[in-house]
């Protein structure tokens, strides 16, 4: 499968709800154009962009309505149906891998079309990392709005919501104006990218780091967090030591330890993976525990009938919370008395798509581009792609049976 695509277009997103995030911003086209002269890139014309036609032409990038003369299409989002050109190349988020249900028919027209399909999900380095991701982002943005799930029940000054921020920059103003409470307590799974998101949120707030020893026991005259790792989360049924690589390999046999962090924590931010042979975090039962100190909980990761089970659902930017009754396991209005405020949003990383933007387009142009301009040496292209001239790829023909229904 060879690369060295020379005709490259970005597409306009067309997915609805619109998504303003887009793969390489203004500047960093006119990057790619100097850097790679060989490469002849195009912009589609987009009204929803978080960057606006006005300031690609101001970067001298070339607009068009059309990428029918493109070899390959970039984009963020599953590309809708009729927007899908045939024989091309795509490099976008299709959400197929998992066997998703509601891109079945998408995967079958990227067949029937005999499309190249790459995925940035499964864009990988020899050591199997990946290489592209928004999970930065949605750690950024899923903390703040934990601090605005705090706020819609405690009061005090409005926080702005993220998606009316210019930018980062404007979102942490006014966080540091918000007046956090001294007793607050925060309690945060999952250390990568997601959490280091939500953790530089934190910290810019003033929010100090402790232990999680100290979590449970000091008494803090200052708001707090902490982190718990897998081995602070979870214990082995029979009683054995922790082996913590033998655990991601198969999580069965565990359980979590987690609910005397939420006879302390008020506000639990969720930003781990979650494995679903897994045990659960916070089970029904758990969140009816009379000694539950939790207000909040804010499922950055957003796993639907996952480890938490007051993420009855996914919630949207402009209707980011629900409440949660533990006595009935029943969803009610936010912020209703007796409740539990829950913040499940699953795109969030689109809250701020400036930022956002950038931040992929850098990994994109460094560590990615090369082995689609120039040659995929190491093979990272061909790992990614799921399938191409009408049929699946060999690491992916798994998904047959999904594919056909």
């Amino acid at each position: 499968m060879s690369t060295a695509y020379r005709k490259i277009g970005i597409t306009r997103e067309g997915k609805q709800p619109a998504d303003r995030r887009v793969p390489l911003t203004p500047a960093q086209c006119k990057e790619v154009m100097q850097r790679h002269p060989e490469v002849d890139l195009v912009v589609q014309r987009s009204p929803v962009r978080a960057y606006t036609d006005a300031e690609y032409e101001a970067f001298e990038v070339p607009l068009v309505d059309d990428l029918n003369d493109r070899e390959l299409i970039l984009g963020v989002k599953e590309v809708p149906l009729e927007m899908l050109l045939p024989g091309k190349a795509y490099l976008f988020f299709s959400h197929t891998i998992k066997e998703q249900a509601h891109n079945r028919k998408l995967l079958r027209a990227i067949l029937d079309k005999r499309i190249r399909l790459i995925d940035h999900e499964l864009l990988t380095n020899p050591h199997g990392e990946r290489v592209l991701a928004f999970g930065y982002w949605a750690g950024v943005v899923g903390a703040y709005n934990g601090m605005r799930a705090w706020q819609l029940m405690h009061g005090g000054p409005l926080l702005k919501p993220a998606h009316q921020c210019h930018d980062l920059e404007e979102l942490e103003k006014h966080l540091h104006a918000y007046p956090l409470p001294t007793d607050l307590r925060i309690v945060l799974t999952g250390g990568g990218r997601v959490g280091k998101g939500a953790m530089g949120v934190l910290e810019r707030a003033g929010v100090k780091r402790i232990s999680p020893k100290e979590f449970l026991t000091a008494n803090n005259t200052a708001p707090v967090y902490t982190v718990l790792g897998s081995a602070d989360l979870y214990q082995r049924e029979d009683g054995g030591p922790f082996d913590k690589q033998a655990f991601h390999e198969d999580p069965r046999g565990h359980r979590a330890r987690f609910l005397p962090f939420a006879r302390v924590a008020h506000l639990y931010m969720a930003c781990h993976f979650w494995d679903p042979r897994g045990p659960k975090i916070l089970s029904a039962a758990d969140l009816r525990d009379p000694g539950l100190s939790l207000e909040v909980i804010a499922d950055i990761s957003c796993d639907i009938g996952g480890p938490i089970d007051s993420t009855l659902r996914a919630t949207t930017i402009a209707e980011p919370f629900f409440g949660y009754d533990p006595k009935s396991g029943a969803e009610k209005p936010a912020a209703t008395p007796g409740t539990l405020t829950v913040m499940a949003v699953d795109n969030l990383p689109c809250e701020l798509p400036r930022d956002a933007s950038e931040a992929f387009g850098r990994d994109l142009i460094e560590r990615v581009l090369p082995s689609l301009v120039v040659t995929d040496g190491e093979g990272m292209i061909a790992r990614a792609t799921i399938a191409q001239y009408g049929a699946l790829t060999d690491t992916y023909q798994y998904l047959t049976n999904f594919v056909n229904g």
